[in-house]
Formats: C-alpha cells, sequence, structure tokens
C-alpha cells in the first residue's frame, strides 16, 4: 500500500504542531528546556510506536524518523539498522522532565498546558503510527498507555481537566471482509514461502562459491567492519562515517551479480537493509531519449531497489566523456542525490570493466566520494572453470564418464590459457554446457527407449560437437 502521507508533510505537521503549542507556553524557562527536549522526547515514543507494531520497519520508517524535529534543531539522520536496534531495545514510556515543571507552572497560572500537551502527544504518536497509512490494535493501546500515564500525573497533582476527547480507539484501522479473507490468504502464501536465509547460511553459500578467494575474504572483512560498528554504537562509542556503496571490478562472468545478490541478503540479514532484494540494471535501464526522462526513469529504479541493493551493471557506459550532452549523465546527477536522500536503506554497486571502472568513477567528485570500497574480481582458472562446469552437471542431472571429464578439463584450461578481449569466463562455460545438452538430446532422441543413465550421460563426443559449434 503506498502511503498517502510523505516524511515532508510528516515533518509540516509535527513541527507546526509542537511550534504552535511552544507559542502558548509563557514561562521562558520552560519555553526554552521545552524546545531543547521535545524532538528527543517525541522520536523516542516513535519507537515505541512502531515496537508495538511488530517492529516490522520499512524505509519509510526511517524517513518518518529523520522527519522529526522542528526548526533551529538538530536533523536526524538515522540509518536502517540503527533504527532496527533501537525499536528493538526501546525501554518503555517515560515522562518528560519539562512535563514536572510543566504541571508546576499550571499549578501557578492555571493555563492548562499539562493537558493540552498530552493532546498533542495523542496526535503525534497517531501521525507516527500512520507509516503504513494504518493504526494497530498494538500501536492505539501504546498511544492511550502514554496519555494516561501523562494523565495520572496531572490527576495526583490536582490539575483540572480530565481524559481527552479523542479516543484513539476511532483510529484503529479494521480491515472489510474482503480485506479479512485476502489478508488470511497473504498470511497462507507467507507461512508456506521459504525461510529467509540466516547470515551463517548465506556465508555458506559464500564459501561454496567457485574461486574468488579475494572477494570472499573482502566480503567477510566488510561484515566485520559492519558487527564491529553496531556494537560500538551500542556501547555509546564514535562511529565514524562509514559507505557501504561498492565497486566490482572484472572481467564478465566472475561472479559479480552472484556476488551483489549475495551480498543484499546478508545486508538484510544483518539488519542493514529492510528488505534485501536486487535490482539490476544496465545504462538502457536509467537512460531514455529525451531531456527530463532520464531523471524520471533512474528515480523509478532507486524506488524500486529501496531496502535493498541497486546493481548497475556496465557502469561505465554511463559516463561518456566524448558527449558533454549525453544524458548518462543526468542519471549519474539523479543516482548520486538518491543515494544522499535514501542513505539509510539503499545500497549501489556499480560493476564493470577494471581499467574502465576505474576511469568512471574518477571522473565524477560525487561518485569517488561515494565510492571507496573496490571488489576485484580475478578470471576464473582452467581449473576453475571445470569445478563450474561439474556443478552445472551436478545440478541439472547429468554426468561425465573419464574419457568426457578428461576431454572438457584440456578444452576449458585451453580456453583460459588462450582466453582475450572476448572471454567469458563461467559464461562460456555455460554455453558450452548449454550447447553439449542440445548435442546430448539429438543423440538421446534417436535411441529407442534409452534408459536412466543414458539420458544423464554427456559424452566426449557430445562436448567434441559443442566446442565445435562455438
Amino acid at each position: 500500500m503506498k502511503s498517502s502521507i510523505s516524511a515532508a508533510e510528516v515533518h509540516r505537521q509535527y513541527s507546526d504542531g509542537v511550534s504552535a503549542f511552544r507559542r502558548q507556553i509563557s514561562d521562558a524557562a520552560l519555553r526554552v528546556k521545552f524546545t531543547q527536549e521535545a524532538d528527543v522526547f517525541f522520536r523516542a515514543c516513535a519507537l515505541g510506536v512502531w515496537q508495538k507494531d511488530g517492529g516490522s520497519l520499512s524505509p519509510r520508517h526511517v524517513e518518518y524518523y529523520n522527519a522529526i524535529y522542528t526548526k533551529g534543531n538538530p536533523v536526524p539522520s538515522i540509518l536502517f539498522w540503527e533504527l532496527s536496534g533501537a525499536v528493538l531495545d526501546y525501554p518503555g514510556f517515560r515522562a518528560p522532565d519539562f512535563f514536572a515543571r510543566m504541571r508546576a507552572c499550571d499549578k501557578v497560572s492555571g493555563s492548562g498546558l499539562a493537558r493540552r500537551f498530552i493532546d498533542l502527544t495523542t496526535l503525534m504518536l497517531l501521525l507516527f503510527a500512520a507509516v503504513d497509512d494504518q493504526v494497530s490494535e498494538g500501536e492505539a493501546g501504546f498511544v492511550n498507555a502514554c496519555a494516561d500515564s501523562l494523565s495520572t500525573l496531572c490527576d495526583r497533582d490536582g490539575l483540572p481537566g480530565g481524559k481527552a476527547p479523542l479516543d484513539v480507539a476511532d483510529f484503529v484501522t479494521r480491515p472489510a471482509p474482503a480485506e479479512q479473507a485476502s489478508s488470511g490468504a497473504a498470511q497462507v502464501a507467507a507461512e508456506q514461502a521459504p525461510p529467509t536465509p540466516t547470515l551463517e547460511e548465506l556465508l555458506d553459500q559464500l564459501d561454496g562459491l567457485c574461486g574468488l578467494e579475494k572477494v570472499k575474504a573482502d566480503v567477510k572483512s566488510l561484515i566485520n567492519l559492519v558487527k564491529v560498528r553496531k556494537l560500538r554504537q551500542e556501547h555509546g562509542l564514535p562511529v565514524p562515517p562509514m559507505s557501504l556503496h561498492l565497486v566490482f571490478m572484472g572481467n564478465p562472468g566472475t561472479g559479480k551479480t552472484t556476488v551483489a545478490r549475495l551480498l543484499a541478503q546478508i545486508y538484510r540479514a544483518m539488519g542493514v537493509l529492510s528488505k534485501g532484494q536486487l535490482v539490476e540494471v544496465d545504462r538502457s535501464g536509467l537512460v531514455a531519449g529525451f531531456v527530463g526522462q532520464t531523471a524520471i526513469k533512474t528515480g523509478e529504479v532507486i524506488q524500486k531497489a529501496l531496502g535493498g541493493v541497486l546493481f548497475i551493471d556496465e557502469a561505465y557506459a554511463l559516463a561518456s566523456q566524448d558527449s558533454p550532452n549525453d544524458f548518462g549523465r543526468e542519471a549519474i546527477e539523479t543516482l548520486l542525490k538518491g543515494m544522499e536522500d535514501h542513505r539509510a536503506d539503499l545500497v549501489v554497486i556499480v560493476a564493470g570493466y577494471t581499467g574502465l571502472m576505474d576511469r568512471f568513477i574518477h571522473a565524477n567528485p560525487g561518485l569517488e566520494s561515494r565510492f571507496n570500497k573496490y571488489f576485484y574480481f580475478d578470471d576464473y582458472t582452467g581449473e576453475e572453470l571445470m569445478e563450474i562446469f561439474r556443478s552445472m552437471c551436478e545440478k541439472n542431472g547429468y554426468t561425465l564418464d573419464e574419457r568426457g571429464a578428461a576431454y572438457a578439463a584440456g578444452l576449458l584450461r585451453t580456453l583460459y590459457e588462450s582466453r582475450d578481449e572476448n572471454f567469458g569466463n563461467a559464461r562460456d562455460v555455460r554455453n558450452l554446457f548449454e550447447r553439449a545438452v542440445a548435442r546430448q538430446a539429438d543423440r538421446v532422441a534417436a535411441l529407442d527407449h534409452p534408459d536412466k543413465e543414458t539420458l544423464m550421460a554427456l559424452t566426449q563426443a557430445d562436448l567434441e560437437e559443442a566446442a565445435a559449434a562455438s
């Protein structure tokens, strides 16, 4: 469901509400204290609201949280994983310190500020609950509990007034019967969906990839950096700025997309990203043919990638040095703005040939400042190519006899040793496998009643014909 309230609108409503209330405070010292502490109090309340909603966060929660500030106060800039931890660790509602002084002033002046502050708190918490366009029973219960806690303090001090006429229950979203049926079907589908892999399972998948030893080490080092960064924050230690955007450099077929997809899921498992999907594009997926359309097209791709990783293959094609009016530059500018606006829950990985990517990154100061981590993907050796070929056979239910295996190993070793700029690494292996399977199918289809072993066997002859057809 698309939320009807943007983060900018949340900021406007919050700032207007708090500012209007502040103007009603006649006591100068209380007004200063309220100005200094209100944003911190309401941001803590937002954590409580979202915890009662099950703690399931999205990029919009981050945007809402960062919109909770008034003019002149520091603007928050929380990241997704920081917000996730804060919601999880929310200790419970606590009346703000300025509320005691507010009640003391009311005893003297009878201004009724404390009771009006309860109304303001209720409205603001309902605003935070609307992040997903609905108010759950849990969220409404939390809002009521907060209001009751503040009202009890007012009652204890003998301040006039009672419970606010605003009934939070009126704001609870209750689905229509058709929506309930749809929700039930969605729940069944969710229960039948495969479980989200754990970090340990994802690291096992990474280790299971053929070759790429340097890349595997770099990924694990990056994971350790994120882990320690989170631990330092939990212990109140300084956390230096860190960019998770990456540059993948290497020839085609070296596993860049596979590693990017795994990394997206790893970030999701660690709480760095909210969804962990991979959105893969190249220049054609970002650049349009007319002025202004490229920004729209690139912006739509960024929105689709929020909560996950945007993987841009052959990214160097966006920066044409020969054409200053090329629309690729518009895509780069839109991309850089999107990375800044959504830095809390978006990771961008740009990939391509080593030499071209190096020139691409250093051609633009904005790219150079945001992409400072490089992963180098070496070509697969002949032995690694053979390992990939064997893996393809096993996964697809094919077998190799000794002669077929020896021929394939020699063929792939020669392919590696004679490689040129057209060398496709694992792509060449897949092409060989698919051609061999096609030749095997032609051979087996001519047989009467082939048995299981025959249906599975790839022979040297199949491989020879596949190599000749390349």
